[in-house]
């Protein structure tokens, strides 16, 4: 990427980054730490630093979608029922077409969309699985995961961060792609 591409695509993600952390303070914090979690798991994968970059930007936006969701549905302690849940997995989409709307963060967008499909086949909202799903959003997909599960949320307990490892280990092959959850565990390990 050009010197002024990359300054665009800066300057853009931080504006939807601010958008973000006016929407929800909370989903801020929990961007912010899938961002710098996806940077090191990018880097221990050895993927270039234009590529890191990207899957960081979209370890940041992967859930900007999610701002234009009611508080309803975003903070409901209980269970989403059918309509619910289908706007909830909306957010990839609408993500998307936010992130894309930058011309300069079209590399992003494609991960963001993909940020919840899982390596069985089984999410959404393509239902993509294995090396079909963009690495970037399989290594975002892994980092979300952890972030949410050791961050207190309106659903769902709270895990400790080797529970949480444990977890993503044992999701490995079917939610998550093994190969970026052994470089996850890589970069987290004490």
């Amino acid at each position: 990427m050009s010197g002024g591409a990359e300054t665009a695509a800066r300057e853009a993600c931080a504006a939807l980054v601010s958008a973000l952390e006016r929407r929800d303070p909370a989903l801020h914090r929990h961007a912010r730490e899938v961002a710098v979690l996806a940077r090191e798991v990018a880097r221990e994968l050895e993927l270039p630093r234009g590529e890191r970059d990207a899957v960081a930007r979209a370890g940041w936006l992967h859930d900007i979608g999610k701002v234009v969701l009611p508080d309803s549905i975003l903070l409901k302690p209980g269970p989403l029922d059918a309509e619910e849940t289908a706007r909830m997995r909306s957010h990839t989409v609408l993500g998307e077409d936010i992130v894309r709307a930058a011309p300069a963060l079209a590399p992003v967008a494609d991960i963001v969309r993909s940020s919840h499909e899982r390596f069985d086949g089984r999410g959404y909202p393509d239902g993509l699985a294995g090396k079909a799903i963009p690495l970037g959003a399989r290594i975002v997909a892994a980092c979300d995961a952890y972030s949410a599960m050791c961050q207190d949320r309106p659903y769902g307990r709270v895990l400790g961060a080797a529970d949480a490892v444990a977890e993503l280990f044992a999701c490995a092959g079917t939610q998550f792609d093994p190969v970026v959850v052994d470089a996850f565990r890589a970069v987290s390990a004490p």
